[in-house]
Order: structure tokens, then sequence, then C-alpha cells
């Protein structure tokens, strides 16, 4: 449970590289459009700090940090009920980042299962930054006090690490600074998976552009991909528990529920003994009807870069209002002299 002392406060922010994809959006953007304007005050970030951890050509990253911010608008963040900017232009994220280099502890860092996975048999080659941006992103949530995050499995792990340098930060200044940041992991598409290989996750690096639905993509390419999405010979079951062995059928049921906003259960229910000549084109109207129009004003956005950037500016001016008294404090706790 998180400290009543404590505003609910959502943090959460996507790393701009290699484009938005469908994953990104029904596994986070949905998801943050609808916490707007509830009982969390809501703060979403580009985080382009996170991004330079491995070697970005440096116009294609700020192409990229504006992409994702139009993604976020055209998905319907309101800049105004949210707060919305990127990470590099508000340096409390890279100052309690440092600060929690010095409370993380090396056997916390050695665990962290994404490094290993990035550096793979490379790690002696790979930057500091990679090795330690779980701290970093420690920071882009405790510099708000954030109480939740939305996060999918492959990220809840970093929440237990901020949950832990939280702890360790209190525990060691005697003091209850700092929130114990709650995970927050739910939805029927929260992991969307890849159109070819229903056993790996959608990427934006896979070797096909038929693995995956860009946002950028438009309504016919949209059609295409999912018409084309690799399924097996059966038609769909009348139960769940039946498509527990068919990853590419189970996958194409959860983005239709995850489109829809409606639970797996309920889709099996409207199109079991569906076969994919049915279940396909039903399925790529969906995804045109709800895509479609985010990627034409994303690239209606994309043409007049300068309104992007007058809206994170905007943004970032009200994340240093939060951000830079908390790390401020957080110093002065420690006993650095400002």
């Amino acid at each position: 449970m998180t400290d009543t002392k404590f505003a609910p406060r959502v943090f959460s922010g996507i790393k701009p590289s290699g484009g938005l994809t469908l994953g990104n959006y029904l596994g986070a953007i949905k998801r943050f459009v609808e916490m707007q304007g509830g009982e969390f005050e809501t703060i979403f970030c580009v985080v382009d700090l996170h991004a330079i951890t491995v070697w970005q050509e440096p116009e294609e990253l700020r192409r990229a940090t504006r992409e994702v911010a139009a993604g976020y608008l055209a998905s319907g963040i309101d800049s105004e009920k949210s707060i919305l900017f990127n990470q590099s232009r508000v340096s409390a994220h890279a100052e309690l980042g440092w600060l929690f280099n010095c409370v993380a502890r090396m056997g916390w860092m050695n665990r962290m299962t994404q490094f290993k996975e990035k550096a793979g048999k490379n790690a002696e080659k790979q930057s500091l930054g990679l090795y330690a941006y779980p701290s970093l992103m420690a920071a882009d949530i405790l510099a708000y006090h954030a109480t939740h995050v939305p996060v999918g499995d492959d990220q809840k792990q970093h929440v237990e690490l901020t949950r832990d340098i939280a702890a360790k930060f209190n525990h060691d200044y005697k003091t209850d600074f700092f929130p114990l940041t709650t995970p927050v992991i739910e939805g029927p598409a929260m992991r969307v998976m890849n159109l070819r290989d229903g056993t790996k996750k959608m990427s934006k690096s896979g070797e096909s552009d038929m693995e995956r639905i860009n946002m950028t993509d438009d309504a016919d390419t949209i059609a295409k991909k999912f018409k084309k999405a690799r399924t097996d010979p059966a038609p769909l079951p009348d139960n769940l528990d039946e498509l527990k062995d068919r990853a590419e059928a189970k996958n194409l049921v959860d983005i239709y529920a995850g489109l829809s906003g409606v639970t797996a259960e309920a889709v099996i229910a409207e199109h079991g003994g569906a076969g994919w000549g049915q279940f396909k084109p039903a399925l790529a109207d969906l995804a045109v009807e709800k895509l479609a129009p985010i990627s034409s004003e994303m690239a209606r956005l994309m043409d007049d870069p300068a309104e992007i950037d007058r809206i994170m500016a905007r943004g970032a001016d009200r994340a240093r209002a939060i951000a830079d008294p908390i790390v401020a404090k957080t110093s002065e706790i420690m006993g650095l002299v400002r």
C-alpha cells in the first residue's frame, strides 16, 4: 500500500527509439489516456535520457522524441489535464539519478535482467548509463513523489528497485520523504506479441515491418498487416483455455480485446467458432477504426514540430515546479550544500 500522506500521482514514460508500435499504444498510451482526469495527477514523459544509453544519431533522436510526443497527443493525452514533456528538459531527473546512484547497491543493479538481455556477451563494451539506468528510472518516478506507475510485466522489476531505493533512503536518513511506489499492471492486451511469431513481443526493432503495427501506419497498411498475420488452421475456440497453446491466435484475440475495450472472454463469446477468414477482417476493420485517426493526427503534428516543442516546453515548466523542490529537499536531507 502507498502511504496516504502522498497525493495520488502517476508517472510513466516511453523511450524515443525506433518508433511507436501497437504494443506501446495498448500496453501504455491507451491506459495513460484512461487515467486522465480521475483520482490521479498524471505526468507523462518522453524519456530521451534513457535513449542515449546506446548510440543515437542526434537528428534522429530529436525527430523520434517529437514523434513519441505526437503519439501521446494524437492518442488523447490532453496537455491541460496531464503534464507532458521530454525528460532532458528537466534537470531534476539527472540530478536525482546521481543521488540515487549513491543510494542503490551494486547487488541490486546486478540483478536487473534487462541489462543482461541488452548487453548480452558484450557487457564490457556497454555504456555505464545502460548499466545504471534503473536508478535514473527510479529518479524519474520519485522526483515527482509518484505513487503509482503503469507498467508492463517487463518493467515491474524496475518499480521494485524504485521501492528499494526509496525504502533505503527513508531508512538511512530516518525520514519518510519518498513514497513506496505501486506498479499498476492491468489490461487485456498488456503484452502485445509479434504478428509473425506469437511467442515474441512486438518490437520496434524486428527484422520485418510485417511483424508489427506502427502507430504511423496508414489505414491500408494496418489492414494488410492484420489480414496477413500468422495464425493456425483451427477456428477460434469457445473458451480461453483452448487458446493457451495457440500463441498467434491468443495474440490476435488479446489485440481485439484491447482495441475494443472488452475482455478476451467477451471476444471469444462473440467470435467463438469463427474462422480466420472472418475474424481477421473484423480485427482489421476495428484496428483501422481505432488507429488510422491516430496516425493521421500524428502526421499532422509532425508537420508542425514547433507546436510539439511548445507543448513539451510548457509541460517541462510544470514538471520542474514539482520536481525541483523535491530534489532540493533530497539534497538537504543528504547534507549537500546548495
